[in-house]
């Protein structure tokens, strides 16, 4: 059968190695090795595990044999991949390239794309179902408080039905991720309220939601590009496939669906803390007062390439803290960008929130404007930094 786009299947690997140490079957890690060995691409580029299961680091993989290194979860990994392309990759002009990307790397690299800073004809993309990630920290805190285990004994974890499990040579362990996020120790905040589970942007979407009666990976195939990969991995009997299961497509629908419902009720808690007005700008003001002028949130954007500092001077030279100008032009320049990847806060040294700020902006612009960042590849039809509509603006200069 020749994949089409809109497809989907369960697929498993044929390699024995790569379906015993893979999450879910191993077709992702299959994929990607059949890509790199075929000549389809020249590069991996995933993430592996370093020290230990707190430590994801980013790998660029020419040797196939080398892709079972990237395989199995990584929750802990809060890494966003997609400005890799840019600053070490080459904006992947002259090379092709395979990634397994989740749904915030997907709209990362959509949104370089825009801006011509990645050539996304050279990117074979892999979408990986994504629910959230967790900080290290919190991990550590979390496994040691509610599981009370050393945190330093867990070998391997997984989220499975709204529980995140954890195994060491005691055994295994399980909570609940609504209890552990009632208590602050779950998923990242933007994770939570983030609203791109399956990122279909990519050109196959694979993940483990729909899955019934078997070890496999749920594949939908999503381009012309990824119905010739999966096409030509069926033909050399790199992965197996089969339809799935009706009940499968069910659960898969109803997974998404409830997770999208999460999302838009942390959305809502956590926009409702913001306040409004004046409640909001003045709680900005005083978060953002501790800034120490690091750079590290424009440095991290995917979204914003002026990583210059002389481009956001808005102070005398050296003030620190900057005046609240300066996060109010960085504000301004993501507003209609943001994907939410919640870096900017994660990496700020003295913990603004300031994907919380940003991301309250953009889906308040996003509602306005009706465009939402990293979805597709179009532009704004208005740029939501025009505060008033064309037309009153012509009439109030007198125009016509």
């Amino acid at each position: 059968m020749k994949p089409l786009v809109g497809d989907v299947f369960y697929a498993r690997a044929c390699d024995h190695e790569l379906l015993e140490k893979g999450e879910s079957g191993g077709a992702v890690s299959a994929l990607l090795k059949f890509a790199l060995e075929s000549g389809n691409v020249d590069v991996v580029l995933g993430v592996r595990k370093g020290a230990d299961i707190y430590d994801a680091i980013p790998t660029l993989i020419t040797d196939p044999a080398e892709i079972s290194e990237t395989s199995g979860s990584l929750h802990f990994g809060t890494l966003l991949l997609s400005k890799l392309f840019t600053r070490y990759l080459g904006k992947a002009e002259d090379i092709m390239i395979a990634a397994a990307l989740k749904g915030c790397d997907m709209m990362g690299v959509y949104e370089l794309a825009k801006r011509g800073e990645i050539r996304l004809e050279n990117i074979l993309m892999v979408g990986l179902n994504c629910g959230g990630t967790i900080t290290a920290e919190t991990g550590r805190v979390m496994i040691s408080r509610k599981f009370g285990v050393d945190p330093d004994s867990v070998t391997k974890e997984r989220i499975s039905k709204g529980n995140f499990i954890i195994e060491t040579p005691a055994g295994e362990f399980s909570e609940s991720m609504d209890e552990l996020e009632e208590e602050n120790m779950g998923r990242r905040s933007n994770c939570r309220r983030c609203k791109l589970k399956i990122p279909r942007q990519a050109d196959l979407a694979c993940g483990e939601w729909g899955v019934i009666g078997t070890d496999a990976t749920f594949v939908e195939v999503c381009s012309p590009k990824g119905a010739e990969l999966l096409e030509q991995a069926i033909a050399a009997d790199v992965v197996d496939t089969l339809p799935p299961v009706p009940k499968g497509l069910e659960i898969r629908k109803k997974a998404e669906q409830s997770m999208l419902n999460l999302s838009d009720s942390w959305r809502e808690k956590d926009f409702r803390a913001l306040g409004e007005g004046k409640s909001r700008l003045k709680q900005m003001v005083d978060e953002t007062s501790r800034c120490i002028k690091c750079y590290t949130c424009i440095e991290v954007c995917p979204a914003l390439q002026m990583t210059n500092p002389s481009n956001f001077t808005v102070d005398a030279l050296g003030k620190i803290p900057p005046s609240f100008a300066f996060h109010m032009l960085r504000y301004s320049l993501v507003a209609d960008s943001c994907v939410n990847c919640g870096q900017c806060e994660e990496l700020c040294p003295v913990d603004i929130p300031n994907a919380l700020f940003m991301h309250a902006m953009a889906v308040e612009l996003q509602e306005a404007y009706g465009y939402e960042a990293g979805i597709d590849l179009s532009n704004p039809r208005v740029s939501p930094l025009e505060i008033f509509p064309r037309e009153k603006k012509q009439k109030k200069s007198g125009k016509q």
